[in-house]
């Protein structure tokens, strides 16, 4: 399977936002807006985005087979004994961190670019698996999702030699 790299935005020819795609659409930004009306009537929406990141870095590194629950993650964080190994939950709270960390940029304006991407990843790599794999730099090594080896995949990201052209394509989205 050939490698992906985005196309140039926008797209030749247009999106046709017709038909089932502008339903999905419609259905998307009304789903948005009741989590938007729901927000308000949290009492403190930092308490929901706190949790929330929480549960979404002990799913993400699911993928990548550490696993910890959030009840694990949250004893680490009050300085207590997880009922997982301790690397797989310092694995997690990098998640949290690098995450917090990519938030925190975007909200002071950063833009998203290159430096913040390997920012977040150096983060993200602080401890764990990835230790010893070049936290803050570009994989050298093909990867793919699915399969067992690159042709079987069905997904496969540029590989490193083809990261300037895409670079390019993420450079538009500044």
């Amino acid at each position: 399977m050939p490698s992906f790299c985005a196309h140039a935005v926008p797209p030749l020819p247009a999106l046709d936002l017709s038909g089932k795609l502008q339903a999905r659409l419609n259905d998307a930004l009304i789903a948005l807006g009741r989590l938007d009306a729901i927000s308000t009537l949290l009492p403190d929406a930092k308490l929901f985005l706190y949790s929330y990141v929480r549960k979404e870095a002990v799913m993400s590194s699911q993928i990548e087979g550490t696993y910890s629950s959030f009840s694990d993650l949250m004893l680490y964080e009050m300085d207590g004994l997880p009922g997982v190994p301790i690397d797989d939950v310092q694995e997690v709270s990098s998640y949290v961190a690098a995450l917090t960390l990519g938030v925190e940029c975007i909200r002071q304006g950063h833009p998203t670019s290159f430096r913040l991407l390997t920012e977040i990843h150096q983060v993200l790599m602080t401890s764990g698996r990835g230790a010893q794999r070049g936290p803050g730099e570009l994989r050298r090594n093909q990867v793919w999702i699915g399969g067992h080896r690159a042709d079987e995949a069905t997904f496969v990201p540029p590989p490193a030699n083809q990261i300037a052209d895409c670079r390019a394509v993420l450079e538009q989205f500044k």
